[in-house]
């Protein structure tokens, strides 16, 4: 978040990502990736940042987060578990360059319900509303100069990569506003549950 977040005395706010996250050796194909784009092509946030496709990313006050957690835990409760495909690079100019996820429905259809469900409690102030990635992506280098994009993009619009993998749940990061490194604060769980048994659960 580029704007600065007004802070009230004593509340703690943070910046949150919602993200699905590949396996662990698709994770590390992926990186390996990043790490070679940013040594080519001197880019730092290449270097950094796990590989993910981002669902939503917000800013709130951390005493709203145990109300968020609830909504995404029972949110994922009823989602069924989805294949993603990801093959070759695409790129937003003149600053960013990914990799396409061209199974693109599921991830767009779990963005809506979490937005349909959420949107109020993500929503810190009209300055800072939730960012829902309605165009899901797996960014490679964001943030790029430009020459490191159209040195970049020159060469990885011909490269090829092809990679999948089943979204069985989603994770959700934290960070105090302003810092740099996200932690993991949760995990959900696809169970594809009917809507009476999540209901169900979440009043025992």
């Amino acid at each position: 978040m580029e704007s600065i977040i007004k802070t009230i005395p004593g509340y703690r706010v943070y910046e949150y990502l919602l993200v699905l996250g590949p396996h662990e050796e698709l994770w590390h194909r992926i990186n390996k990736v990043k790490e070679k784009f940013s040594d080519d092509y001197q880019s730092d946030y290449a270097s950094k940042g796990q590989p993910h496709i981002t669902l939503v990313n917000f800013v709130q006050f951390g005493m709203m987060e145990e109300r968020i957690l609830n909504r995404l835990n029972a949110i994922a409760m009823g989602f069924p578990p989805f294949k993603v495909e990801l093959k070759d690079f695409g790129s937003f100019p003149s600053h960013t360059i990914y990799i396409n996820v061209t199974t693109k429905v599921p991830v767009q259809n779990l963005v809506k319900q979490i937005r349909s469900e959420t949107q109020r409690l993500m929503k810190l102030d009209n300055d800072h509303k939730p960012h829902f990635i309605l165009e899901p992506h797996l960014t490679i280098a964001r943030k790029l100069k430009p020459w490191q994009y159209e040195k970049g993009w020159l060469e990885y619009s011909n490269k090829h990569f092809t990679g999948r993998f089943i979204a069985d749940n989603m994770t959700l990061l934290r960070r105090p506003a302003g810092e740099i490194r996200y932690h993991k604060i949760a995990r959900f769980e696809f169970q594809n549950l009917p809507v009476t048994t999540k209901q169900g659960e979440l009043f025992m």
